[in-house]
């Protein structure tokens, strides 16, 4: 059923005009994810096949990343000025065609080239905040979005096993041809089923820039927005930092690993239904406390154990757990939120907030790959975590006062 009660059934031939199905936001932001690391399997083949440097071919990870940065910081803007359903087609549109220049790449240059494109397809992630923020309420907002943020927590979980599989059957180069057909339909369902959202769309560019001060000058804003960014910064801290803990402290096979990276997406997975379930009848300020707060204090726990030397695989990765569970509690809150400080300039602030996480999560990872060692894995990679979280929680906290401060000018 559609997002918007009442609304017909789609025609495939016919572009839609009613607001999109939940369906179609949880695939164009599950896309997103999954483009990023269901072909990390083949990096190994990837080098060997373009007889090139392992860390050369590994910038289609690190330079898309970067990449989908940017993009969000283009996209969110454009999306405000000319609606989100042409700038979404032209984002799925870019990303088919990069796909398929990617399996037919003949060297390591064409092959990254073709992958900074794809990263086009962060649009659907981004805009489709913007298409829930356009469609309803703050707080029906940071509900739906939990139930989209369950998309973002089991692409990681069955892409790297899905091109694994691929790659073993027919080369690196099918989950290329696998990316082309998916954004093929992508761009069909987009076609058929997203009609326009954005009602009131700025006239010029001109006026819209002039709209930003406003945006800009919000306390609140920068208060959702950096706690979104610290909030996920912990999750990366974690992604650079567990393949080391592993095996310094516990000796594991990469299949194991694989496992246990996966336990951290569990909770995050766990947390966006909640948020799903009760983010309509909570403050988007208590629901970002409670997440902030499962973090903190379900992986503080853990930390303690590790620094009182008993270093164990619950101690550390079951402690991880609530890091993702605290994420997919305050992230949907918090992105809502930084969508409604100025709603007309809802695609903007998703693409600036989307931006800093990512920002964010680039200097974590940098941070861990320079702090951690052999000898002090586990407990400097949960400390970066935890202090994260922390700097999460002050954020949310800072956006409960000026909320309160508010409410007390108005009245």
């Amino acid at each position: 059923m559609k997002c918007s009660p009442g609304s017909p059934e789609f025609d495939m031939f016919v572009p839609a005009a009613t607001p999109p199905r939940l369906f179609t936001l949880v695939f164009l932001t599950g896309l997103s994810v999954l483009t990023l690391n269901m072909f990390l399997p083949s990096l190994a083949n990837m080098a060997d096949d373009f007889d090139a440097d392992y860390g050369l071919v590994s910038l289609s990870v690190a330079g898309y990343l970067l990449m989908t940065g940017v993009i969000q910081l283009i996209v969110g803007p454009l999306s405000d000025r000319f609606g989100r359903r042409p700038v979404l087609l032209g984002g799925m549109v870019i990303f088919l065609f990069a796909s398929i220049g990617c399996a037919l790449s003949e060297n390591i240059w064409w092959f990254l080239g073709f992958r900074t494109l794809q990263s086009a397809v962060i649009s659907g992630a981004a805009l489709s905040r913007a298409v829930v923020r356009d469609m309803v309420s703050e707080k029906e907002a940071a509900s739906l979005l939990g139930y989209i943020g369950t998309a973002m927590a089991i692409a990681p979980m069955v892409g790297p096993l899905f091109g694994g599989i691929l790659d073993e059957a027919f080369g690196w180069r099918s989950s290329f041809w696998v990316f082309a057909g998916i954004g093929a339909f992508a761009l069909w369902l987009t076609f058929v089923d997203l009609g326009e959202t954005n009602k009131q769309p700025s006239h010029t560019f001109g006026e819209q820039f002039a709209a930003y001060p406003e945006l800009f000058r919000s306390r609140r804003f920068w208060g959702y927005s950096f706690c979104m960014a610290f909030s996920v910064g912990g999750f990366y801290a974690f992604l650079a930092g567990a393949p080391l803990v592993a095996a310094a402290q516990f000796n594991m096979s990469t299949g194991v690993l694989g496992a246990v990276i996966g336990s951290i997406t569990v909770g995050f997975f766990f947390g966006n239904l909640i948020a799903g379930r009760f983010a309509r009848h909570v403050a988007l300020s208590t629901m970002m406390i409670i997440g902030r707060l499962t973090a903190c204090i379900g992986l503080g726990v853990g930390l303690i154990f590790v620094l009182s030397g008993t270093i164990t695989i619950w101690t550390v990765f079951g402690a991880t757990i609530f890091v993702g569970m605290g994420n997919g509690l305050t992230i949907p809150s918090a992105s809502a939120g930084a969508m409604s400080v100025r709603p007309q300039l809802a695609g903007s602030a998703s693409g600036l907030s989307g931006a800093l996480m990512v920002a964010g999560g680039a200097l974590l990872t940098w941070l861990v790959g320079s702090v951690l060692t052999q000898s002090n894995a586990a407990p400097a990679m949960m400390s970066i975590m935890w202090l994260t979280s922390f700097c999460g929680l002050l954020a949310a906290l800072y956006v409960r006062w000026v909320d309160g401060r508010e409410s007390v000018v108005a009245t």
